[in-house]
């Protein structure tokens, strides 16, 4: 997929929110969903992060890590609507973006059930906090369909940075998680 493509896929996901642009359309929760990812920044720097971190890997960590991200955090998600609360939820958010960035900017390779089980309590975090946050008078199933939809793009996005990329331009993406990492430890010092 070119990052034409991706952009393209992207600003067409994007494009009903401009519709909403107007009080009183988020009662329906998908675009608050949607939102919740793109608009917090440490959801949105650890969801591109997996992608790039996915698109580093090799085989079938390629797509197991996003799948294992939005499956688990959508369990965290329905988890979180229950009223779960997990302890140290946004300092464990704040390690992900950590985790993840110094993942993209080490290229680290782990065994493939290392690093589905980080991505998976990583995302867990998330989860639980989407959830939470589940707006008053929204349907949870169209906020985690939105939640799910903006997470999977993010992960896309990141992968496709990657993917499109010249080999050429991987220092750029290891300073993109270097940069990630950084401010995950900005968040955790907060």
């Amino acid at each position: 997929m070119t990052l034409k493509r991706i952009l393209g896929a992207l600003a067409l996901l994007l494009t009903p929110a401009l519709a909403f642009a107007h009080p009183g359309h988020g009662d329906s929760g998908l675009i608050a969903g949607i939102s919740h990812p793109i608009g917090g920044l440490d959801h949105l720097l650890a969801m591109v992060a997996v992608g790039l971190w996915a698109a580093q890997q090799q085989g079938a960590a390629r797509w197991a890590l996003p799948c294992t991200f939005v499956g688990t955090m959508l369990i965290g998600g329905m988890l979180g609507f229950e009223g779960l609360e997990l302890p140290a939820l946004e300092s464990g958010i704040a390690a992900s973006v950590l985790a993840l960035g110094l993942a993209v900017a080490l290229a680290v390779r782990p065994p493939l059930v290392l690093a589905v089980a980080a991505t998976a309590v990583f995302a867990l975090f998330h989860g639980v906090a989407h959830g939470l946050e589940l707006p008053d008078m929204t349907s949870p199933w169209a906020y985690a369909a939105g939640f799910v939809a903006a997470t999977g793009v993010l992960h896309a996005a990141g992968y496709g940075v990657v993917r499109v990329l010249p080999q050429a331009a991987a220092p750029l993406v290891r300073l993109a998680g270097a940069a990630s990492a950084v401010t995950g430890a900005w968040l955790l010092a907060g």
